[in-house]
């Protein structure tokens, strides 16, 4: 694909006049799409391996590298996460399911080690992270794509963390981000148009003054979806918009016992 049909196909429009010529590297980035169907092979080790260095190449905040990353290619456990989520099925027929976590635990353990006193159990660490974590999850997602396999990220992990913690061991001081699917793209899915540049690049300072056209118009580019949690504000026959369901989303409480889960595991957040 061209620079102009890959920037048109991530937003659904041309936005700005791109660069005749980029990167592959960086095309293949614009190209990124997510994979919910799997074939049924199998990523041998060396190819694993190597997309997990790839994750380990992330950048990390002061090199404090305060994330895991838990490997599972146990089918019975895979099946387990998938169907507590139960909306994602496809998960079952993934090979390998990574999951990213947020790890103060191993610089407490730095800290034994030397003798000194970990005082830094707080809010800001808990950020760094699940920064941490993200970032790594990036690269993997980007180096697999390089490959030739297809990723999903599911957040839902954190949605049964009473379940998913003890099924994968996760120590105090330790939680999970999120997951991500792996393996041999059955079928690519199309991209999926982002918010405009309007919406989302500020220059020089924070400026939303035009967010409502820049929705209105997304909402017009984007097919009506499958409402949000039609038990709470009804159906919606004819669909809802990207917006529509975003506040539908956003204003049922979710994950409000995330909180209490990780003081009881060893995060301060203060």
């Amino acid at each position: 694909m061209s620079t102009h049909d890959l920037i048109t196909a991530r937003y659904g429009i041309l936005p700005f006049e791109p660069p005749a010529e980029i990167p592959p590297a960086l095309a293949a980035l614009l190209d990124r799409r997510v994979t919910r169907r799997y074939a049924a092979r199998g990523i041998e080790d060396a190819l694993l391996d190597t997309v997990l260095a790839a994750a380990q190449s992330a950048p990390s905040k002061s090199d404090l590298q305060q994330y895991s990353i838990i490997v599972t290619r146990d089918a019975a456990k895979i099946a387990k996460v998938a169907d507590w989520i139960g909306t994602m099925p496809w998960i079952k027929d993934a090979p390998v399911l990574l999951l990213f976590c947020g790890d103060m635990r191993r610089g407490q353990a730095a800290c034994t080690l030397h003798g000194r006193q970990h005082a830094n159990n707080n809010m800001d660490t808990f950020l760094n992270t699940a920064v941490d974590a993200a970032l790594a999850m990036g690269m993997a997602i980007a180096a697999a794509d390089a490959a030739g396999l297809g990723t999903c990220p599911i957040s839902y992990v954190r949605s049964h963390i009473e379940k998913v913690a003890p099924l994968f061991r996760l120590p105090e001081a330790v939680y999970p981000v999120a997951g991500l699917t792996l393996g041999w793209p059955e079928a690519r899915n199309e991209p999926t148009p982002r918010l405009p540049p309007s919406a989302v690049i500020h220059r020089e300072a924070y400026d939303d003054s035009a967010l409502p056209a820049a929705i209105e118009a997304y909402d017009a580019l984007r097919p009506r979806q499958k409402p949000r949690y039609p038990e709470v504000h009804g159906p919606a026959p004819e669909g809802c918009t990207w917006s529509e369901n975003a506040a539908r989303q956003l204003s049922v409480p979710e994950r409000f016992g995330f909180r209490t889960w990780l003081r009881l595991r060893g995060f301060a957040l203060d």
